[in-house]
This record gives structure tokens, C-alpha cells and sequence, in this order.
């Protein structure tokens, strides 16, 4: 695992020093996770070191489904092709587009079902991973496009594959049966230490329970789902991460939460420590998501685990034409003990693209009734 030199360290804990005083000596820590992961100079995903591969060998920290084979985006393509199709759309959106991995197995697939976009747009806040999707894309470059930001307006199906678990949270903690929200300080050495506050925030689905109990809330990806309804005037979104519906995700026995920080191919709870040099992460609280898009005009046209959508959309079919690593690869994106079932897929739809056509991947396992 690389390290960094000591000077760039202290930089990079000098402008947390500096964003802590600037906000009285205690900062909330979604602002943390946020300067954490996107700040310029300073965030995780605005350096140019590798973040997507399957071995900590290859430099890499974390491996995501489309870096483990081709068919998750080939089956995920089929899923794409009938939502352009059913709701008179020709534009792609992916958000968060990662090695661009997953872009090129979905414009590969919609090339041979004779299904290729006119554009494919995609939507990323680290500007220092568009070189390495612009190589991968070669093959398409005249249909691939790069936004920092979302138009006023657009139609089209949008994709985001674990982007949710990477928007930034607030955190929770009961202790003594009182609740505070946990920001970040410094201690008399200068050290990032935890710090909590007193605070009238309280989890969306009430806690069962006197015990001590840290969660998350997730306002800035309810924000997001808001926004996309705003913009999106026709078309579809499908969002892959893996997280809960709100009951589960809120249970009395998850009283550690689940933040969680990658490195290296290894897991940690620790975000204060090697700040800027590994991701953070929590998982989604699908329900959270769900209401806050319909609250804002979309429709739900599907929830699932990842494994049932895959199956759906033709996986074990695209697997008889594959190699046996690529077989050997598929069963993690399907087996409940890895990402079959930790992973779901929630779909969204403006009122005027959801009627008339169940989208392939909820045909059968359609779990919306449990959100």
C-alpha cells in the first residue's frame, strides 16, 4: 500500500484544521466526508491514484461489479435497451462513471442489440478519472460526452452504480438515550477526533430501545433523487448500491451503523485517520430514497436485489457464451452472501414514462411492496 509523503500529509490535515475553525471548532461530518472524498487537493477522488481493481497488487482499493466481468454490464444493457425503447428516449446518463468499466460493457452490449445511444453522457465530480474513461471509451468516442453537472433539463435512462453509498452523510449517535449528531474536532495535539453535539435530527424510522445506537441520515442522496426529478422530463433511472429498506436499515441490532472505509481491498471504520487517501462509504436507505423521489414527482417502477434484476435481465444466458473466469466471476454478482443480495436496484420513473411496460429487471422478485 502507497504513502505519502509526510509534507502533503499535513496539507491535507492543515485544510481540515482550517475548515474546522472556519466553522466554529465543530464541523458536521457530512462536510467532512464531503471535503474527504471531493475536495480539490485534498479529496480521495480528486487524486489520480488508482481506485477500481480486483487485487491490492494493482494499487487499486476496492473492486465494483463491473470490474469483476463484462456480463454485469452486457445484462444491465438488455435493461437499458427496452427502457430507451419504451419510453422514446436516445440518451444515456451515467452518474459516477467510475474506470468507465461499466459505459463501455453497456455501449458494447447496445451496439450488438443494435440499441447504441445517440449520447452517452456521463456525469462524474472527479475530474482526474475522465482520462482513464476517455481510453476506455475510445471505441466510442462519438457518442460519449462529459457533464459536471446536470442540465436544466433531460430525458434519457440514467444509471448510477454505487453512487449513492458516496454522497455524504450525517451521523447519528443515541447515548444515554439522548440523541446527538457526531461531527469532527481537534484535540489539544491537533489530532481529528470525534465530537458530538446535541441535536433535534432524529432517524426516520423510530429505534426501538434505550440502548446506545450510531446511525446515518441521508440528505444529500434524497437531494440528488429530488433534483433528477426536477430535470429528468422523460426516460428512466436505475440506481445500483447496496443498502436497505428503511425497516431493516434502522434495525435495533444495527447499533455500530455501517459506515465504512476502503483501502487497499481492506475495511476499516476509521475515516478520521489517512484522510483523503481512502474511501467512505455508507450504505443506502433505499426507502429514504424512494420516498424522497416520489415526494418529488417519480414514480417507483421497481425495487429488487441485485441478483433476482440480473437474472431477469438474461445473465445466465449471456453466461453460456463466456469463459469459465467469467462464470466463476458472475457468481459473485449473484450469490446472497456477496452481492446478490447485499446489492438492490430501485428504478424511478417521471409519471409520463412509467405507465404502460414493466421494466425487464423486476419481471419476476419485485420487491417495491418493501420498501
Amino acid at each position: 500500500m502507497a504513502t505519502e509523503p509526510e509534507s502533503v500529509a499535513s496539507r491535507r490535515l492543515a485544510r481540515v484544521a482550517e475548515a474546522i475553525a472556519q466553522a466554529g471548532g465543530w464541523l458536521p461530518f457530512d462536510r467532512f466526508m464531503a471535503m474527504s472524498l471531493y475536495q480539490p487537493g485534498l479529496g480521495y477522488y480528486a487524486n489520480a491514484a488508482r481506485k477500481f481493481g480486483h487485487l491490492p497488487q494493482d494499487g487499486s482499493d476496492f473492486v465494483t461489479a463491473p470490474e469483476l466481468t463484462p456480463l454485469f454490464g452486457h445484462a444491465l444493457a438488455r435493461q437499458v435497451a427496452q427502457a430507451l425503447e419504451a419510453t422514446s428516449t436516445d440518451e444515456v446518463w451515467e452518474f459516477g462513471a467510475g474506470s468507465g468499466a461499466l459505459a463501455q460493457q453497456v455501449l458494447d452490449a447496445l451496439t450488438v442489440l443494435g440499441r447504441a445511444p445517440a449520447r452517452y453522457t456521463i456525469v462524474d465530480l472527479s475530474g482526474s478519472l475522465r482520462e482513464r474513461q476517455r481510453a476506455s471509451l475510445e471505441a466510442h468516442a462519438g457518442r460519449v460526452h462529459w457533464a459536471d453537472a446536470l442540465p436544466e433539463r433531460m430525458s434519457g435512462v440514467v444509471l448510477g452504480n454505487e453512487v449513492l453509498d458516496a454522497m455524504p452523510v450525517q451521523l447519528l449517535v443515541r447515548l444515554g438515550g439522548e440523541w446527538f449528531e457526531r461531527g469532527v474536532t481537534l484535540d489539544g495535539g491537533g489530532h481529528l477526533v470525534w465530537a458530538d453535539r446535541p441535536t433535534d435530527l432524529r432517524p426516520p424510522f423510530e429505534v426501538p430501545g434505550e440502548h446506545d445506537y450510531l446511525t446515518e441520515i441521508h440528505p444529500q442522496a434524497e437531494a440528488f433523487v429530488r433534483t433528477l426529478a426536477d430535470r429528468l422530463q422523460r426516460g428512466a433511472a436505475f440506481l445500483l448500491d447496496y443498502g436497505f429498506p428503511e425497516a431493516e436499515y434502522y434495525h435495533p441490532q444495527r447499533a455500530m451503523g455501517t459506515l465504512m472505509c476502503h483501502r487497499g481491498h481492506r475495511s476499516d471504520s476509521e475515516p478520521l485517520v489517512d484522510v483523503g487517501l481512502k474511501d467512505i462509504t455508507a450504505h443506502v436507505n433505499f426507502t429514504g430514497v424512494a420516498l424522497a423521489a416520489q415526494d418529488a414527482g417519480l414514480g417507483v417502477i421497481g425495487y429488487t436485489s441485485q441478483g433476482r434484476f440480473l437474472l431477469n435481465c438474461g445473465l445466465l444466458d449471456l453466461a453460456q457464451r463466456a469463459d469459465v473466469r467469467q462464470n466463476a466471476m458472475m457468481q459473485k454478482l449473484l450469490n446472497e452472501h456477496e452481492m446478490g443480495e447485499l446489492f438492490k436496484v430501485l428504478a424511478l420513473a417521471p409519471a409520463a414514462s412509467a405507465e404502460g411496460w414493466v421494466p425487464m429487471g423486476f419481471a419476476t422478485g419485485d420487491r417495491s411492496h418493501r420498501l
